[in-house]
């Protein structure tokens, strides 16, 4: 419909010019006045310029990929952070393909492309995809934010708020939850504390890639409902339209965007993902601590029977760890011990 009737517009339009051209030379003729007349030129680039503006522009409409999906990792990290606000009669968030969409694009993007650069932390975002680049938090003022980000290629229509993670490998979801819950900042998110306070999150979205994951959380309602997992198939729906019972498949979010983020190697080819790490596992007492703190922590755990104490560092913070192993097993073992002592401890993978 909004094709045809921008079609008829640009037909008049042409129809316009065409009678103003002729008009034009009409006159010429008439009064015998040279046709190179620069004033007469110049009325003909403006009749052009004119009928230009007779289409008008369509708005672009932010949509979402239909073939979409989260994963089963991602929707356990959300019931999680659901089960934790339960406990303490926090009511559960809704899902947002929107807010999951745009999760699942930055922990994509923060992993191929790495925008946390410099001055630039893990909020910022890369020149590679349909959103403008942003450099957190140099770049954030009262006109420009990062949290603006879910309006610019999804249909969500309001602000997103973001908290991120970030492991040496890939990702552990118990780590994820963990150091969520033990740090303040982000444990205000989870749990609408401090800054978060009498606020009520209408919609969350996860994104877990490698070693990377993020939440955004969000205050009003996303109109396009949940996300489907991995696997699951858009469900099947009657036609109102129809009056009959014949069934009709329920239509995606139609295609914005695909993000491609090929993983390649310095060959040219395809990254191989498949090599075999061994991974060790720390269990984190302190995190979030300066590198000056960092060394009386050591020493203090040492000193309360911990030899294995050590220091982690990451982005100019560090991590406290009490004790280390490349068995899982027993490292889980352990952290169920140690959290009779230390109540946030969680466990790292590295």
């Amino acid at each position: 419909m909004k094709s045809t009737r921008a079609g008829k517009l640009a037909g008049i339009g042409i129809l316009i010019v065409t009678f103003f051209l002729n008009f034009s030379i009409t006159i010429l003729n008439q009064y015998k006045m040279p046709r190179k007349s620069p004033n007469i030129l110049l009325l003909i680039m403006l009749l052009f310029v004119m009928a230009g503006h007779t289409q008008p522009l369509q708005k672009q409409v932010n949509t979402i990929p239909g073939n979409f999906r989260i994963s089963e990792e991602e929707m356990r990290l959300y019931r999680m952070i659901n089960d934790y606000r339960t406990r303490y009669d926090l009511p559960p968030i809704p899902l947002s393909v929107s807010l999951c969409y745009v999760a699942s694009a930055h922990v994509k993007d923060l992993f191929f492309h790495h925008p946390d650069q410099g001055a630039c932390n893990f909020h910022s975002w890369s020149d590679k995809g349909p959103w403008k680049p942003f450099c957190y938090p140099k770049d954030e003022n009262k006109k420009n934010s990062v949290w603006d980000k879910p309006k610019e290629f999804t249909p969500y229509k309001d602000k997103g708020y973001e908290i991120v993670y970030w492991e040496n490998n890939q990702v552990d979801i118990d780590s994820i939850i963990n150091f969520w819950k033990s740090v303040d900042y982000f444990n205000s998110f989870l749990m609408n504390t401090s800054k978060w306070q009498g606020n009520k999150w209408e919609a969350i979205g996860i994104g877990i890639y490698e070693n990377y994951a993020c939440a955004w959380f969000g205050q009003v309602p996303d109109p396009y409902g949940p996300p489907l997992l991995v696997g699951e198939n858009p469900a099947k729906t009657v036609s109102p339209d129809s009056g009959s019972k014949k069934e009709a498949v329920k239509k995606g979010i139609p295609v914005a965007a695909v993000i491609a983020m090929p993983l390649a190697d310095s060959s040219g080819g395809a990254a191989d993902t498949t090599k075999h790490i061994k991974v060790k596992y720390y269990i984190i007492v302190k995190s979030n601590i300066s590198f000056q703190d960092s060394a009386k922590f050591v020493n203090f755990y040492r000193d309360k029977g911990f030899p294995l104490s050590k220091s982690l560092s990451k982005e100019g913070k560090a991590r406290i760890s009490v004790f280390e192993t490349y068995d899982r097993a027993e490292a889980t073992a352990k952290l169920k011990e140690l959290k009779i002592k230390f109540k946030g401890a969680w466990l790292l993978k590295h």
